[in-house]
């Protein structure tokens, strides 16, 4: 079977993301920061993008662009075609929750609720009843090796623990794109690998399209293209069987 890391990008594939002219200006005071700058373009469906950049390159911005958490200043983001500026409130909450599931540095866990509580969030604001929500949860549990533990709260597990509810919770309403903010920024290099692999088989065996900003350069050589940011733009993007991964660099 061939699976999505031996096929080809170039391949013609569904566009899942397209920005056009995407900007976004932030004022300090009489100046203006321009944090995106006039950036065009496409992701696939079911491809695994890293997204590279320093501080303050516009990698978050991008982020949360592309994820609906905040509006373009000019230029628009598709999602599956649909413009996202054109949603209501209501409509936009919709696919927050039913096509996009958000992984975050630092976990972002409810301090107070359980594993699973943790997990099935998501599934109370899309109307799951309850005994199909703990069901799922429990499975998505399963799925990151965390099935014995759905009664722990996160203070009561390790950090890879906590990234890896986080992850179940992400999946929460089977979303086709997932967006991962640094993932293994606070993790150990055995954890993040844990991490690593999850993602990878979200990617391959369910087909998940998965973009995330990292500096992991073990991450990136599971990508299927590398984008790198500067300065509000694009400034490279290149498929990862056309440039090498070593410890420290990436060119």
């Amino acid at each position: 079977m061939t699976s999505a890391k031996d096929r080809s990008i170039e391949e013609k594939k569904p566009v899942i993301i397209r920005t056009r002219h995407l900007r976004k200006t932030y004022r300090m005071g009489d100046e203006e920061v321009h944090a995106l700058d006039g950036v065009n373009v496409e992701i696939f469906r079911g491809e695994f993008l890293c997204v590279m950049g320093p501080s303050g390159s516009g990698k978050s911005t991008f982020f949360n662009m592309i994820g609906g958490l905040d509006s373009p200043s000019a230029g628009r983001v598709f999602i599956d075609e649909v413009d996202v500026a054109q949603l209501s409130a209501s409509e936009l909450a919709f696919l927050r929750c039913q096509k996009i599931g958000y992984i975050f540095q630092s976990y972002n866990l409810v301090q107070y609720m359980t594993a699973l509580e943790n997990v099935t969030v998501p599934m109370a604001f899309a109307g799951v009843p309850d005994d199909d929500a703990h069901d799922r949860g429990m499975e998505l549990l399963d799925l990151v090796n965390l099935k014995d533990r759905w009664f722990h709260k996160p203070i009561e597990m390790s950090g890879g623990q906590q990234q890896r509810t986080a992850i179940a919770r992400s999946m929460a309403n089977a979303p086709s794109l997932l967006l991962c903010d640094e993932p293994t920024g606070n993790l150990d290099f055995k954890t993040g690998d844990e991490i690593h692999h999850i993602l990878q088989r979200l990617n391959q065996e369910r087909g998940v399209t998965i973009i995330c900003a990292t500096h992991d350069h073990r991450l990136i050589s599971m990508a299927d293209r590398i984008v790198w940011v500067r300065d509000g733009n694009i400034e490279r993007i290149a498929e990862r069987k056309d440039i090498t991964v070593e410890t420290g660099s990436v060119s």
